[in-house]
């Protein structure tokens, strides 16, 4: 298996390009390959394919080899890597998602910004249930595997977020508190979890349990969702920088349901190699 690596602040990937090939040999290998000590090592395996609706389709795994709908740190990566191919003729062009068709445009200076559609804010759509109709926005919820409450704001964007805003984020046991609200039954299809503490009127600091990933230094689509929930709740005005374990990213809501989010951010090539794929 042909593979290149890409990371978009921290967030890691394994990129294949499956343009006339099968990827379930590959997926069959999903955790190996993603392990960090006997593998290649990356929060997960993306494969750019063929799409009938737009101009290249992006498949994202997990290293648990779930399928997620989206990635905004991996949609960076991916744009860069289609460019580079030559699978794509233009630096603004369409790419196919789980989370329906998105459009990255490739910058001057090598960063990518990525038209994320609009957020979801009905609980139905993040999913969410039991916390009430309509916006989730600062309701509580009580979680029974840590006993306590906590203050969310539920956004989708394509993926589900429950986003917590905190008044010291270095207070938080991300790798407890995480798993737990995942999994917490008031998520039917789980959840990525964001805490979230203001620094200023134009920056947040974010740190993240991925969903299907464990702890991650980025999420493109979570840092998303925590602007909108950042303006949902009076925290900024219409954009601000968020600071990441593994870097810093750029997001943009005009505040209205029907506005489109706007991510910018770096893409970085890693290396590139053959892997073998034992029994295949």
């Amino acid at each position: 298996m042909h593979f290149i690596k890409w990371q978009g602040c921290g967030n890691d990937f394994v990129f294949v390009n499956a343009m006339a090939g099968s990827i379930e040999p590959i997926l069959r290998h999903c955790t190996e390959i993603c392990d960090r000590h006997y593998g290649i090592g990356a929060d997960g395996i993306i494969f750019l394919l063929p799409s009938d609706c737009a101009d290249i389709r992006m498949r994202i795994f997990n290293v648990d080899g779930s399928e997620a709908e989206m990635c905004g740190n991996g949609i960076r990566c991916f744009a860069r890597w289609a460019r580079e191919l030559g699978l794509v003729r233009s630096d603004t062009f369409s790419v196919e998602t789980g989370a329906g068709v998105l459009y990255p445009a490739i910058l001057p200076n090598g960063d990518v910004r990525v038209d994320m559609n609009r957020p979801h804010l009905e609980a139905a759509d993040v999913p969410v249930s039991g916390l009430g109709e309509g916006r989730i926005v600062s309701g509580t919820l009580h979680s029974v595997a840590l006993d306590r409450d906590y203050t969310v704001t539920c956004v989708s964007m394509g993926n589900p977020h429950c986003v917590i805003f905190v008044p010291d984020i270095s207070a938080v046991d991300l790798t407890k508190e995480g798993p737990a609200l995942e999994s917490d039954p008031h998520f039917p299809r789980k959840t990525n979890v964001e805490f979230v503490q203001k620094l200023d009127e134009n920056t947040l600091r974010m740190r993240v349990w991925e969903r299907g990933a464990a702890v991650t230094l980025a999420c493109g689509t979570g840092s998303c969702a925590t602007l909108v929930a950042a303006v949902l709740n009076g925290l900024v005005r219409r954009e601000a920088d968020l600071v990441l374990d593994g870097g810093r990213l750029h997001v943009e809501w005009d505040g209205r349901p029907e506005d489109h989010v706007f991510m910018t951010g770096p893409a970085v090539k890693v290396f590139e190699g053959d892997y073998p794929l034992e029994g295949e």
